[in-house]
């Protein structure tokens, strides 16, 4: 799934992202560290997975990826 960065915090290596539909997701630093940057700036485009078996609402499943997006 594709979102945009909206925080990141360079000590936690938690943040956010925001969905295109402005619907704002937060991910851990074991998320951050799974996609393996070093830094993120709000603004870049990102793609984010979900934990296997996630279910619900999309602002409470567990983000277990988030990487930049290529094209």
């Amino acid at each position: 799934m594709q979102a945009t960065a909206y925080t990141f915090d360079p000590q936690t290596r938690s943040g956010s992202v925001l969905l295109d539909d402005g619907t704002p997701v937060p991910f851990d630093g074991a998320a951050f560290d799974a996609g393996g940057l070093r830094l993120l700036r709000p603004g870049q485009r990102v793609r984010i997975e979900f934990a296997e078996g996630a279910t619900g609402p999309v602002q409470e499943r567990r983000v277990a990826l988030v990487t930049l997006q290529t094209f």
